[in-house]
């Protein structure tokens, strides 16, 4: 019971002085470099790469579904559109919002 009444004696001091630790104001960077464009053209890349993987996954799935089911083939390629419209929504979103932060 004392080692739990240390523990949270040491974290409650830690909890007080971790705003004061935090709140000193930093030196500006003199001739720093400017991340938020190389951050954003990262995040544009991820978003590119996870929208051709799962545009893909759904064209294979659907192309699968339509081949063991040919009479279902008309609401399969409809739910697949829908889906790629979404799954491309996404990656539209994510330039949208690089162009608003860069």
């Amino acid at each position: 019971m004392r080692k739990l009444m240390y523990l949270f004696v040491v974290l409650g001091v830690v909890m007080l002085m971790a705003p004061g630790a935090f709140a000193q104001a930093a030196e500006p960077a003199a001739g720093g470099t400017n991340w938020v464009p190389i951050a954003a053209a990262f995040g544009m890349a991820l978003a590119a790469f996870g929208g051709a993987i799962s545009q893909s996954r759904v064209a294979s799935a659907a192309c699968e579904g339509m081949a063991r089911n040919p009479g279902a083939a008309g609401a399969i390629r409809a739910a697949m559109i829908l889906g790629l419209v979404f799954i491309e929504t996404l990656a539209l979103l994510t330039l949208v919002i690089i162009f608003v932060k860069v």
